[in-house]
């Protein structure tokens, strides 16, 4: 039953914080845009983009100590190719001007059209590699 009730209420917090962050600070819950402006010249402006930061860490933290089996996975590829994914995906989020929770989660709730299209190439383009993946490998 727990594998349908975390994926249940996270979907609920993401949807909570991102309306909270709308109505309440009239700002987009974007990660990508919150990460990208937090790394400029520390500012008075930037303390909103810090403490949300460090909720998402401390509470990937708080649930790694409640319930340390749900991170029982693996890496199956070297680290230099994570970071490079990584690096890929950060170059698309600029690329895109944002990325799946700015445009899929607050772009989409706003019935934003630039943020339908991304949405679509996202997802489509994440089928496709997974398709290709399990071609090539």
């Amino acid at each position: 039953m727990e594998h349908i009730i975390y994926p249940l209420l996270g979907g609920i917090l993401i949807g909570l914080s991102s309306s909270f962050m709308l109505g309440g600070l009239g700002r987009i819950t974007g990660i990508s845009g919150i990460v990208a402006m937090s790394m400029s010249k520390p500012t008075k402006e930037n303390n909103w983009r810090y403490a949300f930061l460090a909720g998402l860490l401390l509470g990937g933290f708080a649930i790694f100590r409640i319930r340390p089996d749900l991170f029982n996975y693996s890496l199956d590829y070297p680290w230099v190719q994570v970071i490079v994914a990584g690096l890929f995906v950060g170059y698309g989020t600029r690329l895109g001007s944002g990325c799946t929770s700015g445009h899929g989660v607050c772009g989409l709730a706003r019935f934003s059209k630039r943020s339908l299209i991304a949405t679509i190439l996202f997802m489509s383009f994440g089928m496709i590699t997974v398709a290709l993946k399990g071609v090539l490998l």
